[in-house]
């Protein structure tokens, strides 16, 4: 079950179905996003893709020794495009790729528009989402919910884009989902309709053990989304930004201009691969060793090419070097600036008490530092919200709750109101009254005696403590005991056998800490193999956005108890 490689795969077939000659590539902004994720444009070229282009630029110009390879989402906007297209083709031959399950009545609009007889294929590609590494996937997608129901146009892409990543890896699955989220259950439905529909699409070779898919909400854990992170990936996208393996740099001090925006890709970047999983003071030594590595094999300054087999080996050597010299200095500014960003905002120390908050039960410790962090001007004001977030989530209910008191010092440092109001909002979005499952206190006895000798060893790593609330979710549906009155399965069948294909969605965006527990459950759990999927993947940034604009703070009680009536009829 390897994402990446399945949308890799569908681009591939497209380009080699057309056979050969010069061709066009035509996508919408969607399609773009998906190839870009999976192809670099230099691959692509070598497959005779000179050209790529957007179905809606305007000014396309007509090209008629050039094949056209579209590859769309079934939209009816783009299904208006296409038709307009076919009236006055602008290339040769169409070949006509959908990323998801087009109607009769659409094929049948632009079979009636295709009067000069271009078009020479429709297929269904089901490349209908963003793969992310080969474990994990999103679908671009903020701000899911209003209040705590599906926003129907977001409903309807998920549904798409959860078929669509089903059908890619010829699964059928049993399906379960989070008993206290309804927006868990709706989707749930929704799948099982689309594959019930489709039912012909789905008749896959069964399997001993049938593919399970389990739907969970993002409110049951807030806190993950909420933690500064300290693995290469996870960091650079909780610091900089990652936007399809984008990074933007434009406002590093000093960044030279071939270096303003980044592509970190595992697909075709050797040492991002190796490291992407790693924590920051690997990375560290893993960098100086990579520079070592780029010194030795640095052409000498003084190294004449005098002979005509010095040019050819330098010739031959140069664009190796070149590369590596790419890779090295993209790296050494990207660590460079993640660990300025580290030392400007104090971020071990905030991290240190961000991972107490998230993993102890000492209140007046966690209170303490909270206090001592907000006196220190250092502490941003992002960081600051972020660690009376934490608190107020932890220690919503505890009897010396001291939330009024931090929310007092968040006005006194000069903390915006934006982020002041944000701390009641995240609590609304996911605080104990919402959560289905209990995050903070260890559940039986043998989780206790585990705490309490990871108490007395001592923690190896202080800032990578805490473990995302998916660990234990997984870890019980792998060993057959994740509570079926939480997690129920809809339809009246149930997996008897321990689960093997286990594709997991997080409705309000996965993280990549959540992304790296499945890689290692992947790597050490013999026979089960995971894939997590989310409407996007968060940082802290992200998702203080998807918590706004679920509009959850600004509500009274009776108004969001309208908005799910009037949601439940559509």
């Amino acid at each position: 079950m390897n994402v990446v490689f399945a949308v890799k795969q569908y681009i591939s077939k497209m380009i080699e179905d057309s056979g050969p000659g010069m061709k066009v590539l035509l996508m919408d902004k969607e399609t773009t996003s998906i190839v870009s994720m999976v192809y670099t444009q230099s691959e692509i070229l070598q497959k005779e893709v000179y050209l790529f282009e957007r179905i809606d630029s305007p000014n396309r110009e007509i090209m008629k020794h050039l094949k056209a390879i579209c590859f769309l989402r079934p939209t009816k906007e783009n299904v208006d495009y296409l038709i307009q297209e076919l009236r006055r083709p602008k290339y040769n031959i169409y070949f006509i790729y959908f990323s998801n399950v087009i109607s009769k009545s659409d094929v049948k609009s632009l079979a009636e528009a295709d009067e000069q007889e271009v078009v020479a294929e429709v297929q269904e590609f089901y490349g209908d989402y963003i793969a992310v590494n080969p474990h994990l996937f999103s679908l671009n997608i903020l701000g899911c919910c209003q209040g705590r129901n599906w926003d129907p146009a977001q409903l309807s892409r998920t549904t798409q884009g959860l078929t669509a990543l089903l059908l890619s890896l010829k699964k059928c699955p049993m399906i379960r989902y989070q008993l206290s989220s309804e927006a868990a259950k709706r989707l749930a439905e929704c799948v099982k309709q689309v594959i019930t529909k489709e039912y012909e699409l789905f008749e896959f070779r069964r399997t001993e053990v049938p593919p399970l898919l389990l739907i969970l909400d993002r409110c049951d854990d807030a806190i993950t989304p909420l933690l500064n992170q300290w693995t290469y990936q996870a960091m650079v996208h909780e610091l900089l930004g990652i936007n399809n393996n984008r990074i933007d740099l434009s406002r590093v001090p000093g960044i030279s201009k071939d270096l303003r925006e980044v592509v970190l890709s595992a697909e075709n970047d050797e040492f991002y691969a190796n490291n992407m999983y790693l924590n920051f003071a690997e990375i560290g030594s893993n960098i100086k060793n990579l520079m070592e590595d780029f010194q030795k094999k640095k052409p000498k300054e003084q190294q004449k090419l005098e002979s005509i087999a010095d040019m050819k080996a330098f010739v031959e050597n140069y664009p190796q070097f070149k590369k590596m010299s790419g890779t090295v200095s993209k790296h050494v500014t990207v660590v460079g600036e993640l660990s300025r960003l580290v030392a400007e905002r104090t971020l071990l120390e905030v991290s240190e008490v961000e991972q107490e908050l998230a993993c102890q039960n000492d209140h007046s410790s966690a209170l303490q530092n909270v206090k001592r962090l907000l006196q220190n001007p250092k502490v941003t004001e992002f960081d600051a919200a972020r660690l009376v977030m934490l608190y107020a989530l932890h220690y919503e209910r505890h009897s010396s709750n001291s939330l009024p008191g931090l929310m007092m010092d968040l006005r006194n440092k000069g903390v915006s109101e934006k982020y002041r109001k944000l701390v009641s909002a995240v609590v609304e979005y996911g605080g104990k009254r919402v959560r289905g499952s209990d995050l903070f206190s260890p559940k039986d006895a043998v989780a206790i005696t585990k705490q309490f000798l990871k108490g007395l060893k001592g923690i190896e790593n202080v800032y990578t403590q805490h473990q995302p609330f998916l660990h234990e979710t997984l870890d019980h549906l792998i060993k057959g005991k994740l509570k079926e009155n939480l997690y129920p399965y809809l339809g009246p069948s149930t997996l008897r056998d321990r689960p093997q294909d286990i594709i997991v969605f997080v409705i309000g965006g996965a993280t990549y800490e959540e992304a790296l527990t499945v890689y290692n459950l992947n790597r050490t759990t013999l026979g089960v193999r995971i894939v997590l999927g989310g409407t996007t993947v968060h940082n802290t940034k992200s998702f203080l956005e998807e918590v706004l604009s679920s509009g959850l703070h600004s509500r009274s009680r009776e108004s969001s108890q309208v908005t799910a009536r009037s949601a439940s009829r559509r």
